[in-house]
């Protein structure tokens, strides 16, 4: 299928994916990427053609940020060998519980989120997305919210490497923690997130006087947003903050992360966005013209999840027009999977007292990120 700008957009998963899960006692779902395949195919919104099954990143490519001790670690602790080490490196928590298969899932979403990078360098795609990636929390020597390696960085690095400026967006509702330190420092790299405010959401992090050290001063954008944020106001922030930023940057591939966890009603977060507010996101992120990997990652309602990326899917491979056709009343406005055919919610209205709250928050966050860090670009 050929997008708007006239190449060619390609859904990244394979039969392989679907054989790994976490324990059941954990929310995170990886059979969300399946739903979504299962979703877009149904619909007639994604064609065989346009899925590019990956491989498994091999060592050499974990390697370029994650530690040999690290990795050993995992492999080790998969096979019922955990010791005080590991629980150290946060193996074994209950966000990152060890499970067989954990190393194998792990370097295959890396493996899928790269060749979605590599897509994009070598022109085969504008537009790659692998829901099964957005693994943002990880470190170089430690687990945590769920993520054991980190896809994002290692697909951002190996762009930079081939000379690519490269803006990382992150609209999970968690702050990136993991990324952002990864490039805390650079200027090639710039990472953006948009997330609930470390004062009520894991990690903790995320405020708008993180704007990176050194040559990456500047370079690292934080939109931290108060609970009960509704659409209006997050893309009243995301036109304020994103577009100027990205357009005085002028990145030669935009990294997004599409964690679906800011919807109404995910069950470890606060945010109350509809999944037209990712859409309308996705919309102005690709009208920038960019080419553009995207991944998966937070989303704690499975069904609801899989039809935001299925949405947003519709959006980035030019077949948003199609998805409107049959559009239909459900999602999460209506507490419910249970819809008419349509991907999108119907629009929920905030309260008065709620718009109130929100838009003076969002507001004043707005005004401290342009003081902390629009001088840096010439805003």
């Amino acid at each position: 299928m050929k997008t708007r700008g006239g190449q060619k957009a390609v859904f990244i998963h394979s039969a392989e994916l679907e054989k790994y899960h976490y324990p059941t006692e954990n929310p995170f779902r990886t059979e969300r990427a399946a739903i979504t395949c299962q979703m877009l195919t149904s619909m007639g919104l994604l064609s065989a053609s346009e899925i590019l099954a990956p491989a498994p990143a091999g060592r050499e490519a974990l390697e370029r940020f994650h530690t040999p001790r690290y990795l050993d670690t995992i492999l080790r602790a998969e096979k019922g060998d955990l010791d005080v080490s590991g629980l150290y490196m946060g193996l074994g928590s209950a966000e990152c519980p060890v499970f067989v298969g954990m190393y194998e899932y792990a370097a295959l979403a890396c493996g899928a989120t790269l060749a979605g990078a590599d897509a994009v360098l070598s022109g085969a795609a504008s537009v790659a997305f692998n829901p099964s990636g957005g693994y943002h929390h990880a470190r170089p020597e430690k687990a945590a919210g769920f993520c054991y390696m980190n896809d994002i960085v290692l697909a951002c690095m190996r762009l930079a490497d081939a000379s690519k400026r490269v803006l990382f967006l992150d609209i999970d509702v968690h702050h990136c923690d993991g990324v952002q330190d990864a490039f805390y420092d650079r200027n090639d790299i710039m990472t953006m997130s948009f997330h609930e405010s470390g004062k009520t959401l894991f990690p903790g992090t995320g405020f708008e006087n993180e704007i990176g050290v050194g040559s990456g001063r500047g370079y690292s954008i934080n939109v931290p947003l108060p609970a009960g944020t509704y659409d209006g106001a997050y893309i009243k922030a995301f036109n304020a903050v994103a577009v100027p930023i990205a357009k005085a940057f002028d990145p030669d591939v935009i990294v997004l992360e599409i964690g679906m966890d800011c919807l109404a009603g995910d069950p470890l977060a606060h945010l109350e966005l509809t999944n037209n507010a990712y859409a309308e996101v996705v919309e102005i992120v690709t009208a920038f013209g960019k080419p553009m990997l995207a991944t998966g990652g937070g989303g704690y309602h499975p069904r609801n999840t899989s039809r935001g990326w299925a949405l947003v899917w519709s959006i980035m491979s030019g077949r948003d027009k199609q998805a409107a056709l049959d559009h239909g009343l459900g999602g999460v406005m209506l507490e419910s999977t249970d819809w008419q055919g349509g991907l999108r919610d119907r629009v929920l209205a905030p309260s008065a007292q709620q718009q109130r709250t929100v838009d003076r928050c969002v507001d004043a966050t707005i005004e401290r990120v342009k003081a902390n860090v629009f001088p840096f670009h010439g805003l």
